[in-house]
């Protein structure tokens, strides 16, 4: 087998793993933020919960794929761990931004539904009930 096919090989394998304990742990920790955000209305909690680990998913599965193809071709068995550390490495830095993000937003609306929790309670926004 072509050194170049075996590192795609390592390569896919280790970027699914990866994608699919990013999203996982993303969709346990994830809930929390979602169920607090919706005012504890678990159901919709998730569902929105459950579509953002598949776009999640999709974005770096897609990812994967098109990064698949980019590098030189590997001649001996130090190329392809080179190889693989240039394409993992990547794909490591893209789940961690992927990940900011999502703590970003969550982080967004949980700050949203907090202000206008204490609104509808009459309370001034420093009040607002914080965890």
């Amino acid at each position: 087998m072509d050194l170049t096919v075996a590192t795609y090989i390592v390569y896919l394998a280790i970027t699914i793993a990866l994608t699919v304990w990013v999203g996982r742990t993303f969709s346990r920790a994830g809930l929390v933020f979602l169920s607090e955000i919706f005012h504890g209305d678990q159901k919709l909690a998730e569902a929105v919960n459950h579509l953002f680990v598949v776009g999640f998913c999709l974005v770096n599965l897609g990812f994967d794929a098109l990064w698949l193809r980019y590098g030189p071709a590997v001649a001996d068995t130090r190329g392809l761990f080179e190889a693989l550390s240039v394409k993992v490495g990547t794909v490591l830095l893209i789940l961690g931004a992927m990940h900011l993000l999502d703590i970003l937003v969550l982080n967004r609306y949980r700050r949203r539904a907090l202000t206008d929790l204490a609104s509808q309670l009459g309370l001034p926004e420093a009040s607002a009930p914080s965890r």
